[in-house]
This record gives C-alpha cells, sequence and structure tokens, in this order.
C-alpha cells in the first residue's frame, strides 16, 4: 500500500462559521469544497491537506487530552524556518499564547484554537539563521 498523506483531520467545533474565520484569520488557510455538503463539514486547508470542522452541541471546552490518555493530542502543521518565525510573531500580535519548544531535531509552537484544540506549528530547519 503507498498512501498519499494525510487528507484531513476531522475537529468537532462548537460554531462553524466563528472556526471557519479563525483558521482563515489565524492560519490563514483556505476554505475548501465550499458548498458540496451545505454546511457540514466546512473544509479549510492548504494545499492538500485540510481540517474538516463538524457541529458539535458541546457547552464547553474539554482541555487537550494528557500524555496518559489513549486520544488525538494536536495537529501539527510544517512550515520552513521563515514561515514559522513569521507564524509565531503573528499569532503573538493577535493575542494568541504560544508555547515554544526545541525538540533537537525540530522547533514547535504550540496554541489552542477556540474549541480548546491545541495545534502545532513545526519546522524542522532549526539551524537556519
Amino acid at each position: 500500500m503507498k498512501l498519499e498523506g494525510i487528507d484531513h483531520v476531522a475537529l468537532g467545533v462548537r460554531d462553524v462559521s466563528q472556526s471557519v474565520a479563525w483558521y482563515r484569520q489565524v492560519l490563514e488557510l483556505e476554505r475548501m469544497h465550499e458548498g458540496v455538503w451545505g454546511d457540514s463539514p466546512a473544509m479549510v486547508g492548504i494545499g492538500n491537506t485540510a481540517l474538516a470542522l463538524f457541529p458539535i452541541q458541546a457547552k464547553q471546552v474539554k482541555a487537550p487530552p494528557g500524555k496518559d490518555t489513549v486520544a488525538m493530542r494536536h495537529v501539527a502543521f510544517r512550515a520552513n524556518r521563515s514561515t514559522f518565525v513569521e507564524a509565531q510573531a503573528r499569532l503573538e500580535r493577535l493575542g494568541i499564547e504560544v508555547e515554544f519548544q526545541d525538540h533537537e531535531i525540530s522547533h514547535s509552537i504550540y496554541f489552542l484554537d477556540p474549541d480548546g484544540h491545541e495545534i502545532e506549528i513545526t519546522s524542522y530547519d532549526v539551524h537556519e539563521a
């Protein structure tokens, strides 16, 4: 079997329109397949990778699962070094709290979307200026 990559990750969100707007503003993702399935799911992405945003009826945001929980923990987007640095500055300008981690082979920033999903932007270009 020769898979091509991940097509999309499905996320449950409280307000699809708000989430679409957030992902477009914050990560500059594009709306994809608009109107194909009505309003659900709403697809946002870049290139061949997307997030499928499904409406849920949750009243409160749950914390991301801990390291001892069997669950998907976060969604990671890869970026080159200049985009990584630009993304970190952009998130801070937007008032979004980020956590930086040095993984030796990569650098990552982590932050939460409006529904508490943990998002990561990572760069393997750690030795570039």
